[in-house]
């Protein structure tokens, strides 16, 4: 199985370049922008893949409240050009989305299905949504949504704290967003496995369990055994440029009903992944 990736010098793109060994043709974005029309049809029309998996992706959440037309022409239009390709020379389109197309719902308190409508309060969640519904121009398609991905590469949340916790005495994380933080590593397992697979539609991938940044970045010091204060503050307080879904877990049962490879809990998989060095 031949698998195209885009993007593929990001956290996810990486991570199934090396599981997918030789069966990854790997593009980044230099030597593949998805804006470029031309570009991404004679990638996919020279190298013949049985799948593409669309990676690349604008995910700087605050700076695409300034920067809304970029993000939207990378996110959402980007999307739609690879979906036509894969279309005319009959590959599978596996889009990876986010959890930020929800949020509108302030007091949502139970995990998304993939039937709920999404209601993104962000530029930035609004162009995936709008690429969710450009990735369908493709019959083969199957939409993966996915949350706060982190592992060895690119910049995440984890590398954060303990890069802040190295620097400062004190942490203020927010306490009043509630998802699940995903290892990297886990969400690619899944890929590769749907790629192999008919399901088509929207699945949502994530590891189990809900929690809040605060207590995530609780966890994270508490396995690394650093001694650091940290308070917890409500996001109103934290003056973010894009606003965040107060609630966006992601509910996995039809993931788990396809019998892909078992996505563990947030705690272990925060473990593992700092296991890893």
């Amino acid at each position: 199985m031949k698998v195209l990736i885009t993007g593929c010098e990001g956290q996810l793109g990486s991570e199934l370049t090396l599981q997918l060994g030789a069966d990854a043709i790997a593009f980044n974005h230099k030597e593949l922008n998805v804006i470029h029309r031309a570009h991404v049809f004679a990638a996919i029309r020279e190298h013949q893949p049985d799948v593409v998996v669309n990676t690349a992706a604008y995910t700087n959440v605050d700076q695409a409240e300034h920067e809304s037309g970029i993000c939207r022409k990378v996110n959402h239009l980007g999307v739609g050009t690879i979906a036509e390709a894969c279309e005319q020379f009959e590959a599978r389109l596996i889009q990876v989305s986010t959890d930020y197309v929800f949020g509108g719902d302030a007091l949502r308190r139970t995990p998304y299905l993939e039937t709920d409508k999404p209601d993104p309060l962000s530029a930035y969640g609004r162009s995936k949504h709008g690429g969710e519904q450009q990735a369908m121009k493709c019959s083969n398609h199957l939409v993966v949504r996915t949350c706060g991905l982190y592992g060895p590469s690119g910049s995440n949340f984890v590398k954060t704290i303990l890069r802040f916790a190295n620097r400062q005495r004190s942490l203020q994380v927010v306490n009043d967003q509630h998802c699940t933080p995903s290892y990297v590593r886990h969400i690619a397992q899944a890929i590769v496995f749907l790629a192999g697979q008919p399901t088509t539609g929207i699945v949502h991938v994530t590891n189990s369990g809900t929690t809040t940044w605060y207590d995530f970045a609780s966890e994270i010091l508490r396995i690394r055994d650093v001694d650091l204060e940290i308070q917890s503050i409500p996001s109103e307080q934290y003056r973010f440029d894009a606003p965040r879904p107060g609630y966006s877990v992601l509910d996995g049962s039809k993931y788990e009903s396809l019998g892909g490879p078992k996505m563990p809990h947030w705690r272990d998989a925060l473990q593992e992944c700092l296991d890893q060095g």
